[in-house]
């Protein structure tokens, strides 16, 4: 996946006109079949965890919605950041995990279940705390959208995995078919998503420089570390340690694309920032991956 969308998004970059068939209006929807992809996937037993460990659901739950957002927040003004990319950045780090962090966390050997159960519920929190905290962190820049937004978030996120959720409690033999084709529809709608943005705003991603880039690798990656340190201070076991880091570290980017259209639509520069954490987040979740299952439970930190 992070090949593929790596190599989109260098021929967006780079040669746009063969990605400007993809329109921009299309992202919502091609959001809502990765979200409904999402609730396919989704049993009652993933929430039963939240029942079992509530401290660590909470503890997820909390460090999702305040790292993130804080780390977006300090590394914009750090930089200087222009109201549109600064809008965009904040975006990314008020919303959720991703389904992309279930699967790197499978991959590094991580609590799955705890990932799941951290996507799931903030997944659910986020149409009311993603607008809040927008809001509290930029109400003095830029006007934010606070109803828009929650609309927009119900309507592309909520809605579509619901649905899929009930499906599959009521057709689950036939919809495990239909998962196994999944992979490859929502690494295809993730492809046109960054196509269609970085297409888009070509221009004004290179007008930016190195800026923009340096932003969101540096928020991807502070997110890892103070989501790993946080379970070492909390004496977390390693398997929920890398959890925990990679459910911080990896947002849904692709709703801060859509939500950056929502909410800030005089704001161009705003879908930006989104579109490359997209991109660049599957390489780094892949990379952290590799590198977390090397480690055991032996293994010391």
């Amino acid at each position: 996946m992070a090949v593929i969308v790596l190599i989109i998004a260098a021929l967006a970059l780079f040669a746009p006109r063969t990605c400007l068939w993809v329109q921009t209006s299309w992202i919502n929807y091609l959001l809502m079949l990765v979200m409904f992809g999402m609730g396919l996937t989704l049993r009652f037993d993933d929430f039963v965890i939240v029942f079992k460990r509530p401290r660590d659901i909470l503890i997820g739950c909390i460090a999702q919605f305040t790292i993130m957002p804080l780390l977006a927040f300090l590394l914009g003004k750090a930089f200087s950041l222009e109201a549109g990319l600064l809008a965009g950045v904040i975006l990314v780090g008020t919303c959720p995990g991703g389904t992309a962090s279930n699967v790197m966390t499978y991959l590094s050997k991580g609590d799955v279940a705890l990932s799941v159960g951290m996507t799931s519920v903030n997944t659910l929190l986020a149409p009311f705390l993603t607008p809040a905290i927008t809001y509290l962190l930029l109400k003095t820049t830029v006007t934010v959208d606070v109803v828009s937004m929650f609309l927009s978030i119900i309507k592309v996120v909520i809605v579509p995995i619901a649905l899929g959720f009930i499906i599959n409690g009521l057709w689950g033999d036939r919809t495990k078919k239909a998962a196994e084709v999944l992979p490859l529809v929502s690494v295809t709608a993730i492809a046109l998503i960054v196509a269609a943005v970085v297409s888009h705003n070509s221009e004004r991603i290179l007008e930016t420089g190195m800026q923009v880039f340096a932003v969101v690798i540096l928020h991807n990656l502070l997110g890892y570390a103070v989501g790993y340190v946080l379970g070492l201070v909390l004496g977390l076991p390693l398997s929920r340690k890398k959890a925990l880091a990679i459910e911080i570290g990896m947002q849904n980017s692709g709703l801060a694309t859509s939500l950056a259209g929502t909410a800030f639509p005089s704001l161009a520069m705003a879908t930006v920032p989104g579109a490359v954490f997209s991109v660049w987040h599957n390489i780094s979740g892949a990379l952290l991956a590799n590198i977390f299952r090397r480690f055991d439970d032996t293994a010391a930190g």
